[in-house]
């Protein structure tokens, strides 16, 4: 599976594992007590009992006539269920019931969305983009999503400059659509949005660091270099700028270099095993194994499910002579790359 259509069961999964819900909006209210003839299936649904909740309110369908909103009801429940196919059938004949309810057009949207119809999707969620809690996503994201996914780009800017309360031509606009475009593999894009944040705002942090990180993935290291330096230059503050220099330096065979900017980063934020994993390997490269192993146990102790830290190590160890050691780490390094749900 591509790591650009990941996010569509992610979402999905979040939404099935959160029940949250609204107030029927189907409540009859007369002169006596209020009727909410959904009451059941929405408590049933709040539990997380969606087939349960789904049996019960098709039974209503034999009723005559049905009770009003049963569609719009049915369609709440798959989308909570995660069936979007048969979400959509429903959402869309309460539609026809009634066209201008906001959270049905909405919900239709993102059932199409996360159906794998991006394309079709785009339209009812450009017409709401009120986040509504039943949803459990932001629309105005997932409408951007949808736009790169249909190559629609400057309809993503402006749906992510909504989200983030930025005009749609601004730098920043650019800069938050780069990065959501790099995360979804549209690199050559992202680069053209990134070199326009900057040609607006010459200034702007962290534009610089985005194409150090796509440099850097592209093997283009000179270019890395250079825009991770000017990310240091107006972002001095920044630790995670020093350790993808020092990324890039490794690289090159430029061991001291890179031993001292992950010294940088480390003293900004000592928190972050990341720096402490490349230390080892920039120390061990430098022959300076006992340190290499120092910094790796520290990376360990911060994160003991890290497969690279373990494997790492072990190699370490592997070069001191301390064999028993070296086997440990390698084989915790195999079982966590197997299974890397166990610390």
């Amino acid at each position: 599976m591509s790591r650009r259509w990941r996010l569509v069961y992610v979402c999905a999964f979040a939404m099935a594992a959160s029940p949250t819900l609204l107030p029927a909006q189907n409540q009859q209210q007369g002169s006596g007590a209020s009727v909410n003839p959904f009451a059941e299936a929405d408590h049933l649904l709040q539990l997380g009992k969606f087939s349960e909740a789904i049996t019960q309110l098709e039974a209503m369908q034999t009723q005559t006539p049905p009770p009003k909103g049963l569609s719009r009801e049915l369609g709440i429940a798959y989308y909570k269920k995660s069936d979007f196919v048969n979400a959509i059938v429903n959402f869309q004949k309460a539609l026809t019931e009634n066209p201008n309810d906001s959270e049905v057009i909405q919900l239709t949207g993102l059932s199409l969305y996360l159906a794998g119809k991006p394309g079709e999707a785009i339209p009812y969620l450009e017409k709401v983009q009120t986040w509504y809690p039943r949803a459990n996503v932001d629309a105005s994201y997932i409408l951007g999503v949808a736009c790169i996914q249909t190559k629609q780009y400057p309809q993503a800017r402006a749906a992510f400059a909504k989200m983030y309360g930025v005009p749609p031509d601004s730098a920043a606009a650019y800069l938050f659509c780069a990065r959501i475009l790099l995360r979804l593999d549209f690199g050559p894009i992202a680069e053209e949005y990134a070199l326009k944040a900057i040609a607006i705002d010459q200034k702007l942090p962290l534009a610089h660091y985005l194409l150090g990180e796509l440099y850097l993935y592209q093997s283009k290291i000179d270019l890395a270099i250079s825009n991770l330096q000017q990310e240091i230059a107006i972002n001095p503050g920044f630790a995670n700028g020093y350790f993808k220099l020092a990324d890039a330096y490794l690289r090159v065979q430029k061991y001291d270099e890179a031993e001292r900017l992950l010294e940088r980063s480390i003293w900004l934020d000592a928190n972050s095993t990341g720096p402490y994993i490349l230390m080892g390997k920039v120390l061990e490269k430098k022959g300076e194994t006992e340190l290499a192993i120092r910094a790796l146990q520290r990376a360990i102790s911060m994160d003991p499910g890290n497969a690279m830290a373990h494997q790492l190590l072990g190699q370490a160890y592997r070069a001191q002579g301390q064999t028993a050691d070296a086997e440990r780490e390698l084989k915790q390094a195999d079982e966590l790359t197997r299974n890397p749900t166990k610390p």
